[in-house]
């Protein structure tokens, strides 16, 4: 393809193509577009490649490029209002500001999740210098907890999917796409930070990019390395025991091993399930308020069955990759049920961050060619199903994670039905021809007790419903493992508009985990808006 200049390009949308189309396609649909001769071009790049497969018998390329023709602006006074070709956006980052060479104070980031590594990462390139703690371990030694659990039964509640560097995130299948309003195009800077750090250069334009759990650990590590060449500190093991606040004003935390730090700038970023951290907030007075989220369970087809249902005779096309899904159905009880993270080509795992409780998650590898594909089927439930306090969202979640774990046999097993078995009401004995991918293992039984009886009810309709989009969906065999609960942060710590916690100044509530994100890239940008706040603050005092 052409060498690109740095120069103001043309932005074509919408152009579509054959699946097996050549390069000199590609370059003779962008001339028919433009209505240009050859010699006019002079140079093109995609910005973003997705493919159309709502026929699955006629499956397409679908391209937005960036183009440098001679005589644009010419060409751009002569263009119809409705031609759908305009001048590229600038989506390279600008630092709101720098910090002055003898700031003494340092901001705080408690979690380095998605969110929190993007906090650090931004602060430090602006030159602040962030102090980063991590309750959990560094991300290999991590990964090797987190193994212990999923194949030995082993459990440490310090160091799991859910707590360690890079977050529950690394641990799944690493979706990098999202739809959430990105005026400044943060998403376009995390993409370019994760290529620099190891990500494959697609990333960035296809449409629907992901990385797998193995290439993450790997860029983790490296942006690691960035931050703290940058100044910044990291601590891992370093679990915040408190937040001191002294007349609405934070002053800093105090560590589990009694260490104190001070700074009135500190950033939440600790995930959905840092419960006893929640707590801790509530009880100091920290605004905060029960919100919606989803419970239910993962279910397994082969991967074979979706892509036939979803390609057709492309089936198994290197452009395509393994078939994903969106489903959601309106049940006649009022609840809704969609799918969640949906793993193409991936596993099942045990995602749990505390004793005695079961919790499952999806993760892929970046090939995404495991035998299963899995995706959670959940029900959405609001507050009112859980009524109290602001934190008893976290009581739920808690109660059903421990039935799951007692249906599983005590050993986190999880408990497990086969799909037909469900629709029936009768407890599955033994499995069909689809092998859970779940370890430590799966125990059948009956999950008709595993969640409350709306949502039971509100899946079985489901299902049979699912099935006339994606024929097989509701195939005997397929396999049901219980409980899908972390969907989404039960509560959110609300704040204004300079991302300060509304009543906590100098708080600033980040991510999933308080309420603001969901999923790598919406946390990831979250961070990038929340560290630019904390700049313009420090700078401010």
């Amino acid at each position: 393809m052409d060498k690109i200049l740095l120069v103001a390009m043309l932005r074509i949308t919408e152009l579509k193509l054959p699946l097996d189309h050549s390069e000199a396609d590609l370059k003779h649909a962008i001339l028919k577009r433009l209505g240009i001769k050859t010699e006019q071009l002079l140079a093109y790049k995609v910005f973003r490649q997705g493919h159309d497969a709502r026929k699955k018998t006629d499956i397409f390329l679908v391209y937005t490029l960036d183009v440098e023709i001679s005589d644009q602006e010419a060409y751009l006074a002569n263009l119809d209002a409705e031609s759908n070709i305009t001048l590229s956006p600038d989506t390279h980052y600008k630092f709101v500001t720098h910090a002055p060479e003898h700031l003494s104070e340092r901001p705080i980031v408690i979690g380095m999740g998605p969110c929190g590594l993007f906090v650090g990462l931004i602060l430090a390139q602006m030159g602040f210098k962030p102090i980063i703690l991590e309750r959990g371990k560094e991300v290999r030694e991590r990964t090797k907890d987190t193994f212990g659990l999923w194949r030995k039964s082993i459990f440490n509640p310090e160091s799991n999917v859910q707590f360690g560097e890079g977050g529950a995130g690394t641990f799944s299948d690493g979706k990098l796409y999202t739809q959430i309003k990105d005026p400044n195009h943060y998403g376009r800077k995390v993409l370019t930070e994760f290529v620099k750090a190891g990500a494959p250069p697609e990333i960035l334009h296809v449409s629907k990019p992901h990385i797998g759990t193995f290439k993450l650990v790997s860029m983790v590590e490296q942006m690691r390395a960035t931050i703290e060449a940058l100044g910044g500190e990291i601590r891992f093991q370093s679990r915040v025991e408190t937040l001191n606040i002294e007349q609405g004003q934070v002053t800093g935390v105090t560590l589990a091993n009694g260490e104190l730090l001070n700074s009135q700038h500190v950033v939440l970023a600790v995930g959905h399930s840092a419960r006893d951290t929640f707590k801790m907030l509530y009880e100091k007075g920290v605004y905060i308020e029960a919100k919606p989220f989803s419970v239910g369970f993962r279910i397994e087809h082969p991967q074979s069955l979706i892509d036939k249902c979803r390609f057709g005779k492309y089936a198994g096309h290197p452009l395509l990759g393994a078939a994903d899904y969106k489903l959601v159905h309106h049940c006649k009880n009022g609840r809704a049920v969609y799918s969640f993270c949906m793993c193409p080509g991936g596993t099942v795992v045990a995602a749990t961050s505390e004793v005695g409780h079961v919790v499952t998650n999806g993760m892929s590898q970046y090939s995404r060619n495991e035998r299963n594909a899995n995706s959670g089927i959940v029900v959405g439930i609001t507050p009112e199903d859980y009524p109290g306090h602001p934190l008893a969202g976290i009581d739920l979640q808690r109660q059903l994670e421990a039935r799951a774990y007692v249906l599983g046999g005590e050993t986190y097993q999880a408990p497990g039905q086969l799909v037909g078995d469900f629709l029936t009401n009768k407890p599955s004995v033994a499995l069909g021809s689809v092998q859970p991918s779940y370890t430590p293992g799966v125990k059948l039984g009956d999950l008709r007790t595993a969640l409350p009886d709306y949502a039971i009810e509100a899946i079985r309709e489901a299902l049979p419903a699912f099935d006339k989009k994606i024929k097989g969906f509701a195939m005997a065999d397929a396999v049901l493992t219980g409980v899908e609960t972390r969907t989404s942060s039960p509560i959110r710590i609300k704040r204004n508009e300079r991302c300060e916690s509304i009543n906590t100044q100098g708080l600033y509530p980040a991510g999933e985990g308080a309420g603001y994100a969901g999923g790598i890239l919406s946390a990831a940008v979250d961070g990038i808006k929340v560290a630019e706040a904390v700049a313009l603050s420090m700078l401010s005092k």
